[in-house]
């Protein structure tokens, strides 16, 4: 995920302090390792959350989308709020938000309350990163520092998803599933108290204006488009609540359009997403994370309940994921001023897809070493190779005062991306298994032993469907993506993984 800063003016230190700027590195790494946390070591948690709280297979994906649609949706809104409210001030505002809502769902009863706790985790967390990283950006002014600074922050931001897939296994087998949300609280307040001591504040100078409009219509239409996805999985796509949301969904997404065409302080300037690079590599965004999100929930499900990995063995099954992205970034880092974004792109969103088809030959006994350590590794270093040209390429030819928007909406396609897939994914999913328990099933006595290779079935075809997403953003980037090496060596701006 990416997240980048212009070169907006900013005010001088109002604090009245000066403080230190490691110290504040600290505090902003900690928020960062929140949120990157908070993205993965639910995951885990999952299969005895939903036994937990009684909540359905339709309505499970809520644990992650209620929490990417706030995050992505608001993402945009979250800058600007900081950037003319005072960073210092959203920063410690959105600390203690995501401390109240951890504790919320770590308390929940029910799945709703859950699921609001989820999302005002997201809601406070786009406040909270945009924040961060413009911190980051004006207290690290000189050069050196700053690669430091921002060494550290990637550090955190790639080793955070490990970190929160082995918290969460072994929260989840030792303490609850609870603790996997209840062990942000007291991390996000101490963070808090530290920002107010030691962080400065800044804020940029101009017009304050918010889109509003922009963002509520653009939020409301996506929220309206996952429930209608997860209502076809209960009702059926031919039901009228299904058909209603989903043509609310367009009619408030077509009017956020409008909204930014004709506000003169778009959330979103269709300039920014016009040019045939970074609308290439936003759209290339949107499906990988589509394809990509529904893969970490189905295969939780199925290394817990199918092969019956505990919670803890299931968090160290997915490290070969983080090695994998490590590998591949390493390698595009060093290939992409000599071959260019769209060959990277391409290749590795081509590699990924085959790592997903070889995914699709699991079984109800299938074993870790032979079927998902080898398309664990294969996807994740597609993923690595592609993300490096795929944020360089959104920041091809932006002028500098649009060059945070440019770079936010990466993280943005992609949360986005990731909630829609879920979202879809599972209802294809839920409709796999009950065709092929309609298919199959002749003798009721042998419905439990049907059932397990009818959740099997399910997962196979959702990583089908997956993989034709990822080929599809493959080739969208081939088509797009005509950056040449040059230009992408010539990027002023550069976006730090989130």
């Amino acid at each position: 995920m990416s997240i980048s800063t212009s070169d907006a003016r900013v005010a001088p230190d109002i604090s009245g302090k000066s403080p230190s700027k490691w110290l504040a590195l600290a505090v902003i790494a900690v928020s960062q390792l929140l949120i990157v946390l908070d993205a993965t070591i639910v995951n885990i948690a999952m299969p005895t959350a939903q036994v937990a709280l009684d909540i359905s297979d339709a309505n499970r994906q809520w644990i992650i989308t209620a929490y990417t649609l706030a995050f992505g949706g608001l993402l945009l809104l979250g800058g600007r709020i900081a950037d003319y409210t005072g960073r210092k001030r959203a920063f410690i505002i959105g600390l203690l938000g995501f401390a109240v809502a951890s504790a919320l769902g770590g308390l929940a009863q029910n799945a709703e309350t859950l699921f609001a706790a989820r999302a005002l985790q997201g809601a406070f967390g786009a406040l909270m990163a945009p924040a961060a990283l413009s911190l980051l950006t004006v207290t690290f002014t000189e050069a050196k520092e700053r690669a430091r600074a921002f060494g550290v922050y990637g550090a955190i931001a790639g080793g955070g998803g490990a970190i929160g897939l082995l918290m969460g296994g072994v929260l989840t087998e030792y303490a609850s599933w609870r603790w996997t949300l209840l062990v942000s609280a007291p991390i996000a307040i101490v963070a808090a108290v530290a920002a107010f001591r030691f962080v400065g504040e800044s804020r940029a100078e101009g017009n304050t204006r918010y889109d509003l409009p922009g963002a509520l219509t653009s939020t409301l239409g996506l929220v309206s488009l996952v429930y209608g996805f997860t209502k076809a999985a209960s009702d059926g796509w031919d039901s009228a609540t299904t058909i209603a949301y989903l043509v609310a969904a367009v009619v408030l997404l077509v009017g956020f359009v409008v909204i930014e065409l004709r506000s003169s302080h778009p959330l979103l300037p269709m300039r920014v997403i016009l040019d045939r690079n970074r609308g290439g590599s936003y759209l290339s965004a949107l499906l990988v994370g589509a394809g990509m999100f529904g893969v970490f929930l189905f295969l939780t499900y199925y290394l817990q309940l199918t092969l019956g990995y505990s919670a803890l063995k299931t968090g160290v099954a997915f490290l070969p994921f983080t090695l994998g992205i490590i590998l591949g970034a390493g390698f595009s880092a060093q290939m992409l001023t000599r071959v260019g974004p769209r060959i990277l792109m391409f290749a590795g969103m081509l590699l990924t897809a085959a790592g997903m088809v070889m995914l699709t030959r699991i079984g109800l006994d299938t074993g870790f070493w032979s079927h998902v350590f080898p398309a664990e590794m294969i996807i994740s270093f597609g993923m690595g190779v592609v993300f490096g040209p795929m944020s360089n390429t959104a920041l091809v030819g932006v002028a500098d005062h649009d060059a945070g928007v440019a770079s936010a909406l990466i993280n943005t396609t992609q949360q986005i991306g990731g909630s829609l897939g879920t979202a879809l994914l599972n209802t294809i999913f839920t409709s796999a298994v009950a065709g092929y328990i309609a298919d199959n099933l002749t003798d009721p006595s042998q419905a439990q032993a049907l059932q397990g290779v009818a959740v099997v079935h399910g997962y196979t075809v959702a990583f089908w469907v997956s993989a034709a997403v990822i080929g599809v953003a493959a080739l969208v980037a081939l088509l797009l993506v005509k950056a040449s090496r040059e230009e992408v060596a010539t990027t002023g701006a550069t976006p730090v993984a989130v």
